[in-house]
């Protein structure tokens, strides 16, 4: 919901010029009026910003230690509205019927984005596959390889946004590398994917809309993360290095790591309640299921689990989706994409942590769209801590003798 400048400034009890300068520091965002010049103004930031001017009236009430809508940040690179995800204002579930994750980083990068290719590292990834002892994790061999290729990759230092379209280019196909283990031959993402994998075209096919689903999603906390390493200057590999490390936790990417095992579980013993049971009594939270953002249900899990209903992509397919079903029923709680990944990448018969490679190709493009638009500012991202612990003791003696 938008309010016009005129409701917000009444709401906050400011003048209309001190709005901007809300929007200039990122407490507001702010949105074409559709009449001129005029800018309208998010509902929820004005409610957020009502709540913390009537806790510092109050006093003495306890602070929060964490405010989640806090900080929040200009984007013109996806929307999450009424219940759907868009990204530059197309509907990210429309585009997934049909595109390819190379379309959806076209449409994020601007230009400078060519189709993905290694070009001049395909000497050093090669190398760096053919190491000994990589390690088993999708996400950590993804690691190892990006700071190997950041060595060799000279024009990464340059951040203009085309430079950084084209690193974007090299990067994601040796992300794809990374997961499967083998060169990149040139073709689409998806395409690389189910090479390796051995799936037929129905398969290739749910793991394409996979990677366009999850190609970005707003300030999430890996998209934070990368924001404010690009923010001080640093290389496009390392914002995406910096991501994963963020991607990895349990609260978000590694998720679907916990969804394959809990599917694989239920689905070996055929014990739903049991396990769910378990899980709850030992104050475990039950991976994959609702989003603050969706309160009526992800989009993008719905997108992927219609397409696995529609089409047989393996004899577990139904009862994972029933599974699935139960578990919403038992918890209260609907899909969210770390479920969708993680039922397809079971259905598929993927290897394990599949689903987390699929999210972390995924989201580099959306990793590298906000480096180029973060770059641009040419801002620090330097967000201020409100101190609660001990006071200092006061120095009166000290003071005078500075005096």
């Amino acid at each position: 919901m938008l309010l016009s400048a005129r409701d917000a400034a009444r709401r906050l009890g400011i003048k209309p010029a001190t709005l901007y300068a809300y929007v200039s520091r990122g407490l507001l965002r702010s949105a074409p009026g559709g009449e001129g010049r005029t800018r309208r103004y998010y509902a929820e930031d004005v409610a957020r910003l009502e709540r913390l001017r009537r806790a510092g009236r109050r006093g003495g009430a306890p602070p929060k230690p964490f405010d989640p809508l806090l900080p929040v940040l200009d984007t013109s690179l996806s929307l999450i509205e009424n219940g759907r995800l868009y990204y530059r204002g197309v509907d990210a579930g429309a585009l997934a019927a049909t595109a390819e994750l190379e379309t959806v980083a076209e449409l994020m990068w601007g230009e400078g984005a060519a189709p993905f290719a290694v070009a001049h590292l395909k000497p050093a990834l090669r190398q760096l596959l053919a190491r000994p002892r990589l390690p088993a994790a999708a996400i950590d061999r993804a690691r190892v390889i990006l700071v190997g290729l950041a060595m060799e990759d000279v024009g990464a230092l340059e951040v203009a946004p085309q430079a950084v379209a084209r690193t974007g280019t090299r990067l994601v196909p040796a992300l794809v590398a990374a997961v499967t283990g083998v060169m990149p031959t040139g073709r689409a993402a998806h395409a690389e994917l189910a090479t390796a994998w051995r799936l037929g075209q129905a398969g290739a096919d749910l793991v394409r809309r996979c990677l366009v689903l999850g190609a970005d999603h707003e300030l999430n906390a890996s998209t934070y993360v990368g924001r404010c390493i690009a923010s001080t200057g640093a290389s496009p590999y390392a914002v995406v290095l910096g991501a994963l490390g963020a991607l990895s936790g349990p609260r978000h990417g590694g998720g679907t790591a916990e969804v394959e095992s809990l599917l694989r579980e239920v689905l070996r013993t055929g014990d739903l309640e049991g396990r769910i049971a378990a899980r709850l009594r030992r104050g475990e939270r039950i991976p994959g299921f609702g989003h603050p953002l969706y309160p009526d249900g992800d989009p993008r899990a719905r997108d992927i689990l219609e397409a696995v209903a529609a089409s047989r992509y393996g004899g577990e397919s139904t009862a994972a989706l029933r599974v699935g079903r139960d578990i919403a029923a038992l918890i209260g709680r609907r899909p969210n994409i770390d479920f969708a990944l993680g039922l397809a990448a079971v259905v598929l018969r993927l290897p394990a942590g599949s689903a987390l490679g699929m999210f972390l190709i995924a989201r580099s493009v959306g990793w590298i769209a906000h480096a180029i638009e973060q770059y641009a500012t040419g801002a620090l991202i330097r967000p201020r801590a409100r101190y609660v612990g001990v006071l200092p003791a006061r120095a009166d003696g000290a003071a005078r003798d500075w005096a």
